[in-house]
């Protein structure tokens, strides 16, 4: 299955994480981060079959749960070939604050959004769109190349912006030198 990714899926992610690890707060990150800032974004933005999540609390569950990792939990009850993957056409990937690198501060600039529960409101979070394209200058796979130019095509990103917040992370030399001539393409 694959296919786009939608705010309907993204919320679902949400309340499945935030009723799972009792928490109020889910973060959002990889390229469904788009989801929470834009949910009509163009299809090429939403062409996933995971959305790449976490529940802010994951350390504290950690700690209540003694060697479990809060990933490995998400993957086995909503990650691929799991009862949420096939019933609802896409999973979560579990990750953790160590997965997407993302400059320092990133979580005050984040974008957010409110997902009812029933009478419960839960929060989306996710990197802006400077920071979310900072941690895709670091794996820059050829994926995050379209996606960073089909982005910034529809919805100009302050270019000069990411390329501080990611110099200032102190990068890879060899890591650097491709970020920076890929960002010499986009224009400004």
């Amino acid at each position: 299955m694959s296919g786009q990714r939608t705010a309907d899926d993204l919320y679902r992610a949400v309340r499945a994480l935030s009723y799972h690890f009792k928490t109020d707060t889910v973060i959002v990150v990889g390229s469904q981060a788009v989801l929470v800032g834009w949910p009509e974004a163009p299809a090429l933005l939403r062409m996933s079959e995971e959305i790449d999540a976490y529940p802010n609390n994951y350390r504290d569950w950690e700690r209540d749960h003694p060697g479990e990792e809060a990933s490995e939990e998400i993957n086995a009850l909503f990650g691929w070939g799991s009862q949420f993957h096939d019933t609802h056409g896409f999973y979560i990937d579990g990750v953790n604050d160590g997965t997407a690198k993302l400059p320092e501060g990133w979580i005050y600039r984040a974008v957010r959004v409110q997902v009812r529960d029933g009478d419960h409101t839960v929060f989306a979070v996710a990197p802006c769109p400077e920071d979310l394209t900072v941690s895709k200058l670091f794996r820059m796979a050829e994926k995050d190349e379209a996606y960073i130019r089909a982005w910034h095509e529809i919805r100009p990103l302050d270019v000069e912006t990411v390329l501080y917040r990611f110099l200032s992370m102190s990068p890879d030399p060899a890591i650097e030198a491709r970020a920076v001539r890929f960002l010499k393409t986009i224009p400004t």
